[in-house]
């Protein structure tokens, strides 16, 4: 799918800054900016996963509340979630042959500089998955010394990775 040059390129509107001594937010710059990328790259975001963590979150008040009024223990708590580093997920592009969209999915460590970004399969059981593609690199090389985000070079490494993963569905 060929996409125009103007959906490919960064905002220019003003730059994004974040503090370069608080890794949280460097990584919630990082991860904003690959959603920005990847809904250029023509994927609308598919919102169905946070719509039923939303659900799932007032059941549970719910049920919480009702415990408040019972002297009966509250069962354990179970992990609902289906990615935890997962920043995004993604319907097919329009137009494609895919039947299946993407899992965005990021990691920044605790006291490391080594930010990596997965892409995957959001149904990895369907035949048109394909393996994972990640990319690991320095936040060093994307921010500058005052903290402001190289967003250009930022696009380029996630466009990069969102080619090699559709790439190495087409070689399969």
């Amino acid at each position: 799918m060929a996409s125009d040059g103007a959906a490919a390129t960064p905002a220019k509107a003003s730059p994004k800054k974040a503090n370069l001594l608080d890794p949280h937010s460097i990584k919630h710059l990082l991860d904003e900016t690959i959603s920005d990328v990847v809904k250029s790259k023509g994927y609308a975001e598919d919102t169905r996963l946070g719509n039923w963590k939303l659900a799932i979150g007032a059941a549970v008040i719910a049920i919480a509340l009702l415990a408040q009024f019972y002297p009966k223990k509250f069962p354990q708590n179970r992990d609902y979630t289906k990615e935890k580093d997962a920043i995004m997920f993604t319907h097919p592009p329009a137009g494609s042959f895919n039947s299946t969209g993407l899992v965005i999915s990021s990691k920044l460590p605790r006291f490391s500089d080594m930010y990596t970004i997965t892409i995957a399969s959001a149904d990895p059981q369907s035949i048109s998955a394909n393996k994972p593609v990640h990319f690991t690199k320095s936040v060093t090389k994307w921010f500058t010394k005052e903290g402001v985000l190289v967003e250009g070079l930022f696009w380029k490494d996630v466009e990069r990775l969102i080619d090699d993963y559709n790439t190495e569905r087409k070689g399969k």
